[in-house]
């Protein structure tokens, strides 16, 4: 298959004076060299690629040989793009400004000769969107010069080099006097354009990459700078990296119930792979190219081109799941799921959907190999719900060695008697009642009309032997716990979450089908005592009871606490009314907390049911009582080899309590309303094992924040939900899950366990080689969900799928899915911090980065100039994705960031889902000032950065968490007008949290895209209205990704450069 793509620019690999770059201080000080390798095993040395492969390097003097047509099209870099070479990065990545690195820039300012020859040009070829490129000739590609990109001028030569100094001259480079062109490239001009613009601080031409030099540039014509260097390609690489988890070490026993598992990826890159190019030129023609201009950001790939492209290529499409190994269409693009015998990606989505045959391709491309379910996912309207399938009292039909369950994958035999297992290749009898003859191909005559047979997902109606104590379960229940102290009163709080309560209590989650709900719920209030409401619907005005013992805890009535809420209705009606004017007077700030959960423990394990808590709690537990915190908040651990203390759970009777907790099937949903540090890691480590969700409203007020409140509520409490779920993963021999991360708790190695399970929650599962796979079986994985239902059915939700299995490492990279992979390395990179320094972990997510690009590059793409940036087609916004992580504020050492606000983002993005974690990280930001208010299209986003907004511009800005409504200052008294009526910008009071409600076509506009996205997401979002250059714009600009941070972090440009450098380090 043909692929165009970008080519690249002259080498760029050491910064100049006055480039815009990198905070100083990214490592260890005085480290030269990251740390590369196994995670978890030695160094390993790089295999130099057979000598066969390597291009000769032309005569001194001659210009480099252009790429012959052993390298045409057909096998350019499998779907790889080149892009121009970004401009240097000055000084090293990171925040801490205590490196070495920075007494190494140059001493002197540039001439104007070098900042003129800086000034490289950059040439675009238009690629086509996937594989399905025609494929010209290689004479065609070579001599029809295609039009330049949109945009851009015609082509001519850059200007030349100066002459070089004698140290560098070993470095075999043409002489200055020759044109340096790069060789050319499938569809790509030949020549770049001059472009206008100052220079970035890129190199002079004639600069060769150093080996092993730092950072930190040479002035030109200065030796290279001491340092331990790269050595050749066969060198092994210095210091070896942590082992552990997707590289990350895991000290000691991890949160409660996570198992540690030794870690797999890294280790030696070996040679090309036979078919595929692989050799790197080591002459001129690997340096030589056009002199550099400024980068134009467009150039660099862009997320929210690459979601309008699948959006337009396999939107609005039918996606039939019949077809092992095929990759989805994204997360962002709107697609219907037909089941052919796959599970759906709403359901399961995949880092590669092509597994490398053996252990040694994994380490060798370091691609994490991982699977993300969220086995509740909410399926669209027009999709086909799953099907429920009753194989009675016997259970489901299950393989008798490895107790998969039967499947699509099953091979029947023996004209039907029997099947063997396509997990554990184990021949099973069929039992008599589910006999069926096999037609003329082997396939059971009632093959379509069995879901379990046909479909990738389906679920089992559960005998007793699945259910506690062989006794069908009870309905599940839901009790809400108040704290009633003085500032929850004050503020309006108590009286809001009653009222709310009376309309909310009527839309109680039922089972598709039913009339009516039959959760039960119960009432607590508290602050540093408990009271408990009997609201029996035989009572005409409710009990209460106070339990003031809170360090042995139990519930004072069995009878009347948990209630059906129709039956009760007048008397629950009687008590939200009540409960606001019953502590109106009370001036008791102190609370409890643990003793709260215990309570609510203590009622569901009386009432034999399992259910959920919803807590609202309004500060640190500080009566005494089980559970008591005190303040630890230490921003002087900042940036220290301590700072993972402060993600780490006070060790306490917490610990206890959700492991209690998980036994019961009793779920935490906690909802904070603070207005200082609550050490929310320690409060939170209930709800982060039992499947719950933590919600937080900082220096909350009623008139601001309480919409925002009500609509989490709203949300939380009508999701749909399974109860004390049990998950367990099972794969096909050769490779097993070794891993696992979400708001879950483990007992042993393989049982995933969650008091609840809600259809947002996901599970994402590391998987590991035990053996090698073959590429004609493929490999499969069965999860299956054991769960009770709204009802109280106890059910089995299976959901299969199966992958390829491959030899080349070309086919994984063309199966790979960015979201994914970025959705399993913040999550390991999340849990990491809880063991490891902060720094070490930036550290291992670049190392990563740049062996995943670096192996690519050396076995998978057609050789160039190694001043190219080669990126796979699938992964080519890859970097942007983990710079944004990398700047997140759990990985961020800046003492401006609350505590708090840090764990709770690392907690809430553990439970997340590929489509959240892809939004989280890149935010959308949509131009609303040139919308057509009756058109129902909605502006296409636009890229996040401040090189976007434009002074008279109205941009939405939204990622799931948070919404901002910018206006730039230059913005028309129209459109304020319409928006706000009021004349101007300047009449906006600053803290407006809503849209007012205007009878125009702007405003109508405007309002309903926001409020169907705060429908869409599943957290609801305030929106935050902000003016440019005001001072709360600050908070909107942490959202714009592609720029340095204001907390430390760089530019996507800059993390370019930076990856790439460490890729040219790795490969010469």
């Amino acid at each position: 298959m043909s692929q165009q793509g970008y080519v690249a620019a002259p080498p760029y690999s050491q910064a100049q004076p006055g480039m815009g770059g990198y905070q100083a201080g990214y490592g260890p000080p005085g480290a030269t060299q990251p740390h590369y390798g196994h995670y978890g095993g030695p160094t390993q040395p790089f295999n130099a690629p057979p000598t066969a492969s390597m291009m000769k390097s032309p005569p001194a003097g001659m210009p480099p040989t252009p790429v012959s047509s052993q390298y045409s099209q057909n096998v350019q870099q499998n779907g790889g793009h080149r892009y121009p070479a970004p401009p240097a990065a000055s000084a090293a990545y990171g925040q801490p400004p205590q490196s070495s690195y920075n007494s190494m820039s140059p001493q002197s300012p540039p001439t104007t000769q070098q900042i003129t020859n800086q000034m490289g040009a950059m040439s675009i070829g238009n690629y086509a969107p996937g594989p399905q490129a025609p494929v010209n000739s290689v004479a065609q590609q070579h001599h029809q010069r295609p039009a330049p990109a949109m945009g851009q001028p015609q082509m001519h030569p850059g200007p030349q080099s100066p002459p070089m100094s004698p140290q560098m001259s070993s470095t075999q480079f043409p002489p200055a006097n020759m044109p340096m062109t790069a060789p050319p490239m499938a569809g790509s001009p030949l020549s770049p354009p001059p472009m206008a613009g100052s220079p970035m601080g890129a190199p002079p031409m004639g600069a060769p990459p150093m080996a092993g030099s730092p950072m930190g540039a040479n002035p030109m014509g200065a030796p290279p700078m001491a340092g331990p260097p790269m050595g050749g390609m066969g060198g092994p690489f210095p210091g070896s990296p942590p082992p552990g988890v997707g590289g990350f070490q895991q000290a000691g026993p991890g949160p409660q119930g996570f198992p540690q598992q030794p870690g797999q990826f890294g280790g030696p890159m070996a040679g090309p792979q036979p078919g595929m190019p692989g050799g790197f030129p080591s002459g001129p023609s690997q340096l030589a190219g056009p002199p550099q201009k400024k980068l134009d950001p467009d150039s660099i790939p862009s997320p929210t081109q690459v979601i309008e492209d699948d959006q337009v290529r396999r939107g609005g499409q039918i996606y039939a799941t019949n077809l092992r190994g095929q990759v989805p269409p994204l997360v962002t693009t709107q697609f219907t799921v037909q089941d052919q015998g796959n599970a759906s990606p709403r359901f399961m989505r995949c880092t590669t959907y092509s597994l490398p045959c053996t252990a040694d391709l994994a380490k060798q491309c370091q691609v994490p190999l991982a699977s993300i379910i969220k086995p509740l996912a909410r399926l669209p309207k027009n999709e086909t719900p799953l099907y429920v399938v009753n194989h009675g009292e016997t259970g489901p039909i299950r393989c008798n060695r490895c107790k998969a369950y039967i499947c699509p994958f099953m091979h029947f035999t023996e004209g039907g008697r029997r099947f063997q297992c396509a997990f554990c290749n184990c021949v099973n009898e069929v039992p008599v009642f589910y006999f069926q003859h096999l037609d003329h191909m082997g396939r059971r005559v009632d093959f379509y009309e069995r879901p379990e047979l046909s479909l990738g997902s389906y679920e089992f109606e559960a005998t007793l032997d699945y259910c506690k104590n062989n006794k069908p379960p009870n309905p599940p229940a839901f009790i809400f716990m108040i704290d009633v102290s003085y500032n929850n009163v004050k503020s309006g709080l108590v009286k809001m979450i009653c009222n709310e309560l009376k309309t909310l209590l009527e839309k109680l989650p039922k089972e598709e089908g039913s009339e009516s709900s039959v959760i039960k719920v119960g009432f607590v209030t508290y602050n540093k005592v408990l009271h408990f409401y009997n609201v029996k619907s035989a009572l005409a005005q409710p009990q209460m009871m106070v339990v003031s013992d809170i360090a042995e805890m139990f519930v004072p009535l069995l009878d009347g606490f948990l209630v059906n809420y129709q039956d009760s209705k007048a008397v629950i009606y009687n008590l939200l009314d009540q409960i606001p004017d019953m502590f109106a007077n009370s001036n008791e700030s102190e609370t409890v907390f643990a003793p709260v959960i215990q309570a609510g423990l203590e009622a569901l394990k009386a009432a034999e049911c399992s259910g959920k808590l919803f807590i609202f709690q309004s500060a640190m537990p500080t009566a005494e009582a089980p559970g008591k915190l005190k303040n630890r908040d230490d921003k002087k651990l900042i940036g220290t080899d301590k700072e993972k203390t402060l993600f780490q759970p006070q060790k306490s009777v917490y610990e206890q309590l959700a492991k209690d907790c998980v036994a019961n099937g009793c779920s935490v949903d906690l909802f904070l309303f603070p207005s200082q540090y609550v050490d929310l890691t320690t409060m939170a480590s209930v709800p982060s094992h039992t499947g719950g969700s933590v919600y937080k409203y900082n220096n909350f007020q009623v008139e601001t924040d309480g919409e925002h409140f009500l609509r989490d509520l709203r949300k939380d409490v009508q999701k749909p939900i399974g109860f004390d779920a049990v998950m367990r993963v099972r794969t096909s021999t050769g490779f097993r899950a070794t891993d696992f991360f979400g708001a879950i708790h483990m007992n042993n190695t393989t049982d995933v366990e969650m008091a609840a399970v809600d259809c947002d929650k996901a599970i994402t599962v590391e998987f590991k080689h035990d053996d090698s796979l073959g590429e004609d079986t493929g490999a499969l994985i069965q999860c299956a969900l054991l769960y009770t239902t709204l009802s109280g059915h106890r059910r089995l939700r299976i959901h299969n799928l199966s992958l390829n299995c491959s030899s080349q490492l070309s086919d994984l990279y063309k199966s790979c899915e960015t979201d994914s992979l970025i959705n399993f390395f913040a999550k390991s990179a999340y849990r990491a911090i809880l063991n490891q320094p902060i720094k070490n972990v930036r550290e291992i997510l670049v190392n990563q980065t740049a062996h995943m690009l670096a192996c690519y590059r050396k076995n998978c793409a057609s050789p160039s100039a190694a001043s190219q940036l080669i990126l796979p087609d699938t992964m080519k916004v890859f970097p942007v994705y983990m710079n944004s992580l990398m700047k997140s504020s759990p990985l961020v050492g800046s003492t401006e960031l609350p505590t708090d606000d840090r764990a709770h983002q690392r907690l809430s993005l553990l439970a997340m889902g590929v489509e959240e974690t892809q939004l989280l990280l890149y935010p959308r930001l949509i131009p609303l000032h040139n919308m057509d208010p009756s058109s129902d299209v909605l502006p296409a986003p636009v890229r996040c950065s401040e090189e976007r907004l434009s002074d008279s511009g109205l941009f939405l800005l939204e990622n799931g968490h948070s919404m901002f409504l910018w206006l730039g200052q230059g913005s028309s008294p129209d459109l304020i007008q319409g928006l706000f009526n009021l004349p101007s910008l300047a009449h906006l009071q600053p803290d407006i949290a809503a849209l007012p409600e205007l009878d125009n076509p702007l405003s109508k506009k405007i309002r309903s895209i926001v409020s169907d996205l705060l429908e869409k997401r599943f957290n609801s979002m305030k929106l935050h209205i902000v003016r440019q250059k005001d001072k709360p714009e600050i908070l909107f600009r942490q959202f714009l990704v592609e720029d340095k941070s204001v907390h430390g972090g760089a530019s996507y440009m800059d993390f370019l450069c930076f990856v790439h450098r460490e890729i040219r380090q790795l490969l010469t």
